[in-house]
């Protein structure tokens, strides 16, 4: 049995994957990033997890954003207005 320490997407379902890129970075900037469609014209998560899942180019991009931002924000921490870090 093989285990998936070194895998920082393990566990990860793409639908949260995906919703969390749109809450750290919006529609807008996932379309300029990647010119797909499904981020271009009336974006949801439900049609672009479909396009997702049949277009593995396009995964393939959108899992490297999202490692590029789990970096980013381990680099760059936001404090909230609690005092705690996230």
């Amino acid at each position: 049995m093989s285990t998936q320490i070194n895998n920082p997407l393990h566990g990860i379902t793409l639908q949260n994957l995906l919703t969390d890129l749109v809450d750290y970075y919006g529609w807008e900037y996932l379309a300029e990033q990647i010119e797909v469609r499904c981020f271009m014209f009336d974006p949801t998560i439900k049609s672009s997890l479909k396009f997702l899942r049949k277009t593995q180019w396009a995964r393939d991009k959108v899992e490297a954003m999202y490692l590029a931002m789990l970096a980013e924000k381990v680099e760059n921490p936001v404090e909230d207005p609690w005092g705690q870090r996230g």
